[in-house]
């Protein structure tokens, strides 16, 4: 196929802002819209939005999930591609979406055509968009955590580091284990507190055994639960999702720093 024959890639496009985003760190939000705008892409964010519905899926609660799946479905319809900061969300509607409507055909093709238009945001930008480069500046050095769902499902893992190399004066240096989960896992850390615990706590000390500054992912919920536990070990470590630093909004206070620091 020449070059003139492929498909032009979307340039109209939802962002799928996700819970965590819109309630905890607005911010990785306005990078991503920044990110997009600056490759190109027209950005709209769809008001009537709402959860993915992940957390009633893990629960095996499937007519929560079918309705709420349902609402997403109704709101990115027309869109050309929608466009996730995250994994896990991005996965929920890419892979798991479909299944949900097995009994209703009509649904189920309206899930597949949500499934085929819909990226997280790094493997987007370098993938689909091919965004090699970006303009930011962050003078540190930094370590790169690979979130389950992002990796496994969306394959997401050259993409976001790739982009890391344009960025002037930042240095990244890899974990040992980078692609070992962090014990999040959206309601598994609830319901195993101590396992979640256990595998966090072995997360933490690869970071730290980096002797990184900061701690970069794609995944609001990892980054959380990897804050919350360098903050109670005292660790110097910053953490950002890795959006923001692209954007160039690296001067940001740190995910999990308290509000009155900021």
């Amino acid at each position: 196929m020449s070059t003139s024959d492929r498909p032009s890639p979307p340039r109209r496009v939802a962002l799928f802002v996700t819970c965590l985003v819109d309630l905890f760190r607005p911010a990785v939000g306005f990078a991503a819209v920044k990110l997009l705008e600056d490759a190109g892409c027209t950005v709209e964010v769809p008001p009537l939005q709402v959860c993915c519905g992940q957390p009633a899926y893990n629960s095996g609660d499937r007519e929560s999930t079918r309705a709420i799946a349902a609402q997403v479905i109704d709101a990115f319809e027309g869109f050309e591609a929608v466009v996730v900061p995250s994994g896990s969300c991005g996965g929920m509607l890419a892979h798991h979406y479909p299944g949900l409507f097995d009994d209703d055909p009509a649904m189920k093709a309206r899930a597949e055509d949500l499934a085929r238009r819909s990226h997280e945001l790094m493997a987007f930008l370098v993938s689909v968009l091919g965004v090699e480069t970006v303009t930011a500046r962050y003078d540190g050095t930094v370590t790169y955590h690979d979130s389950c769902s992002g990796l496994r499902e969306l394959g997401v893992k050259e993409q976001p580091r790739r982009l890391l190399t344009s960025v002037q004066g930042l240095r990244l240096r890899e974990m040992a284990t980078p692609e070992v989960c962090c014990g999040f896992g959206g309601t598994f850390c609830v319901k195993y507190p101590e396992i979640s615990n256990a595998m966090v706590s072995e997360k933490t000390a690869d970071i730290a055994a980096t002797e990184a500054d900061t701690l970069l992912a794609g995944d609001l919920g990892c980054l959380m639960n990897m804050a919350g536990k360098l903050q109670r070990e005292g660790r110097q470590v910053r953490v950002r999702h890795v959006a923001e630093v692209l954007a160039d909004m690296g001067n940001l206070a740190p995910i999990g720093e308290p509000e009155a620091k900021r």
